[in-house]
């Protein structure tokens, strides 16, 4: 085989590589926010000299990881029409993605530790973007509360859906239900007064 036939096969396996370390980081710390570099090279199969021959540091790693999770929520939710009733849009945006969000928050604690705080904003813009559109939207429609901030609404969804996930983890919720009692919750709360 001549030299530059082995540059494909090297790509290819370095490329290969990557995502293996890229999945085994999204589930080390999605079950333990503070999973090591070292299990997560064992949960890819491969030593820590090829895992930082990708990811130069934990922190570029957990980064990548959390993008990893945003760019696999962001498809699901690109394909919710966000046109319709605000209400049944919402309930739709959370029946699409509460579990995505759900299995992310251990990823988002490892992110939240060691990346800066500006640049977790930048990660979310996009997704919290489309949230605080539809409750604007709903507001000036009337069928959302307008007497406290979009902000607010969107943060009372992002902490309502984390706990839904922490009692289906501890099983006090069944994971059927929750995406209903998540909608239910978030719709009475939206109610205009």
């Amino acid at each position: 085989m001549s030299r530059s036939g082995s540059k494909p096969t090297r790509r290819a396996d370095a490329q290969h590589n990557a995502e293996k370390i890229l999945g085994a980081a999204v589930a080390c710390l999605s079950r333990n926010a503070d999973a090591s570099v070292i299990e997560i090279a064992q949960a890819a199969g491969v030593g820590r000299v090829t895992l930082y021959g990708h990811f130069p540091s934990r922190d570029a790693l957990v980064e990548a990881a959390l993008i990893r999770l945003l760019h696999e929520g962001d498809q699901v939710l690109a394909a919710v029409d966000l046109t319709g009733d605000p209400r049944e849009t919402l309930r739709a945006l959370i029946e699409s993605s509460w579990l995505l969000i759900a299995q992310s928050s251990a990823v988002l604690e490892a992110a939240q530790k060691t990346l800066p705080p500006g640049r977790l904003h930048d990660l979310h813009a996009k997704p919290e973007q489309r949230v605080g559109d539809l409750i604007v939207r709903g507001q000036a429609e009337g069928v959302f509360r307008d007497d406290l901030p979009a902000s607010w609404l969107a943060g009372v969804l992002h902490h309502v859906i984390h706990g839904a996930a922490t009692d289906v983890a501890t099983g006090r919720l069944d994971r059927a239900d929750a995406p209903g009692f998540i909608s239910e919750t978030i719709l009475a709360a939206y109610r205009p007064r």
